[in-house]
């Protein structure tokens, strides 16, 4: 059908070219002459139509439709020139020009419908030149010599005619004669095209038969055609209308089972509980359903889509609410293929697990709280293992160094001269005060592990007070002080001077003598104290619990030392000596002046 069409309007350009130039003189292709010609008009519109059903490659598809424009638009420019001698041909002709001129440009409607331009310039130019020929029609009906009057003379009527059926079939897949629907009225009203083209035609020869054989006057006879082609064309009216309304109730049935299944769509959508989301192919939202309103807080569409996960996937999501809080939702995300199987839209669909995840929240802190107490535990046993260890070391050696001492004095005593007797009583207080000793570093060991032990600092001088400690220490003889006498610590001190005392006892009891005691002016208003002794130092095995609790045969005082320390504000750690011995450094914050 669109080879046969396209074969037609080839045929129906040509004639009329030919039929243009045929009635058109050398003389008259003038500019002079072109307001007095218009056949010249038919020229270029029938090469026009010629170039828009000729086959060409791909690639010169715009180079065809371009040439076919200029002739058009030069047709039409020749139409408008002959407006004044022959005004009906020459509206007919421009018509046609700019119909062929845009015979492929497509207008859309505010119904989102989109319509061809030619058309209603095609059916403007046919109009005209069946005005022009249906009164020759009925010539045959008047008296000899006496004729009907026309618009425009038949040799520009018909081939504008031609012109313009051709231009109609050069399309016939976009056209008027274009239908989709195999029983639609556009399909009886095409069909019955040729029954209304010929009722005039029929009319006439009937008028002409009766003014010919005499059987009545020729007004009787033009009565008598037209009469039988308004039952005619009633007929058709008729077939027409009852096409229509066919057509008009089988819409009506589609459009209310169509609104059925949309409303039943609605339906289900806003019933769901999980919050939907409804998005074309370019990701922007249609639609949404009750529940997600709901979730985000939003009244209506939201203005742009909100964070999407990959279409085909899903998992814990964060949805963002209208007042600018996040929702946590389980999201999936699914794409709507067309039958060619691209995405033609996405669904998303979002459930909250607000609760879920405050459950999670809950258990997981729940967890460190029973990790955080599984380690408090481990600590606390830890503790007891090092406290009995050292209370069955540490603390069992002088009390059973006392009790054998005062066992012997009791039994011996009138038998032991007084030498030996003071001698024995002299240990005795020796353990005794090691002990005491002991105690009360345990019940600050206790203050330390509970946070009660407060700093009260003030400036303190550092050789007065590390010389009072020299002054109650045994072996201060191989002890040697470098400090100068302004050398002021910011420091609390009864923690200085114990600090002093631990680190002291510490290097003459696990060190050598010499032991050498400096102090130090550091940068960034700091101070820094310095004990060193002269013995092997400390082994590689130790270091790293060198500052803890418990260390056996240490005691407790490195660990006392280092938590005073840090109450003051300062910082303690070990250096190895050079070339022997060990060194351990106290940093402290310097007095202002």
């Amino acid at each position: 059908m669109g080879r046969l069409s396209r074969l037609i309007a080839g045929c129906a350009g040509a004639t009329v070219a030919v039929f243009g130039a045929l009635h058109t003189s050398i003389a008259e292709l003038t500019a002079a002459d072109l307001s007095r010609t218009p056949a010249v008009a038919l020229i270029p519109a029938g090469i026009a139509l010629v170039l828009q059903v000729m086959p060409v490659a791909a690639g010169n598809t715009r180079l065809r439709i371009g040439a076919s424009a200029v002739f058009a638009l030069a047709a039409a420019g020749v139409g408008a020139a002959t407006l004044v001698s022959h005004p009906a041909a020459a509206v007919a002709t421009v018509l046609t020009g700019l119909a062929l001129a845009c015979l492929d440009l497509r207008m859309p409607t505010r119904a989102g419908v989109t319509y061809r331009v030619a058309d209603p310039l095609l059916l403007g130019a046919a109009i005209i030149a069946l005005v022009a020929l249906v009164p020759r029609l009925f010539e045959p009906a008047f008296p000899p010599g006496r004729g009907p009057d026309s618009v425009m003379p038949v040799y520009l009527a018909a081939p504008l005619l031609a012109l313009t059926i051709g231009t109609i079939l050069a399309r016939p897949e976009t056209g008027p004669l274009h239908t989709m629907d195999q029983s639609g009225p556009r399909v009886a009203v095409r069909r019955l095209a040729p029954a209304l083209i010929a009722t005039p035609v029929v009319a006439a020869l009937v008028s002409a038969f009766a003014a010919r054989s005499g059987a009545s006057r020729p007004v009787a006879a033009v009565s008598t055609g037209v009469i039988l082609a308004a039952l005619a064309l009633l007929a058709v009216l008729a077939y027409l209308v009852r096409s229509l309304s066919d057509a008009d109730r089988r819409q009506r049935h589609l459009v209310a089972e169509l609104k059925d299944r949309q409303d039943f769509a609605e339906t289900l959508l806003q019933s769901m509980n999980e919050a939907v989301m409804v998005l074309d192919a370019n990701y922007q939202v249609i639609d949404v359903n009750r529940r997600w309103r709901e979730l985000t807080g939003h009244e209506g569409l939201p203005a742009e889509s909100p964070p999407l996960p990959p279409p085909g996937t899903g998992g814990d999501w964060l949805l963002p609410r209208a007042d600018g809080t996040d929702v946590p939702v389980l999201a999936t995300m699914a794409a709507i293929p067309d039958a060619a199987g691209a995405p033609r839209g996405y669904v998303a669909t979002y459930v909250d697990i607000a609760e879920r995840k405050q459950a999670e929240v809950a258990l997981t802190a729940h967890a460190a709280e029973l990790e955080q107490g599984n380690a408090d535990l481990a600590a606390a046993l830890a503790f007891k293992n090092d406290l009995t260890s050292m209370l069955t070391h540490d603390v069992a050696q002088p009390i059973s160094s006392i009790a054998s001492l005062a066992e012997l004095l009791c039994a011996d005593w009138v038998d032991l001269p007084d030498d030996i007797r003071l001698e024995l009583a002299t240990k005795i207080d020796k353990n005794t005060r090691r002990l005491i000793k002991m105690m009360n570093d345990l019940q600050l060991l206790f203050r330390l592990d509970t946070g009660t032990v407060t700093a009260r600092r003030v400036p303190v001088p550092l050789l007065e007070t590390v010389e009072a400690v020299r002054a109650s220490a045994t072996g201060a003889a191989e002890v040697t002080i470098d400090i100068d006498d302004d050398l002021v610590a910011l420091a609390d001190r009864g923690h200085l001077t114990l600090v002093v005392e631990n680190l002291l006892r510490n290097a003459l009891t696990h060190g050598a003598p010499p032991v050498r005691i400096r102090g130090e002016r550091q940068p960034g208003e700091t101070v820094r104290l310095v004990v060193q002794d002269s013995g092997n130092g400390i082994p590689q095995d130790v270091l790293p619990n060198l500052f803890g609790r418990f260390i056996r045969g240490a005691g407790l005082g490195l660990f006392i030392v280092r938590h005073l320390v840090e109450a003051n504000g300062g910082a303690v750690h070990y250096e190895h000596a050079s070339p022997q011995g060990a060194c351990l450094l106290v940093t402290l914050e310097t007095a202002p002046n």
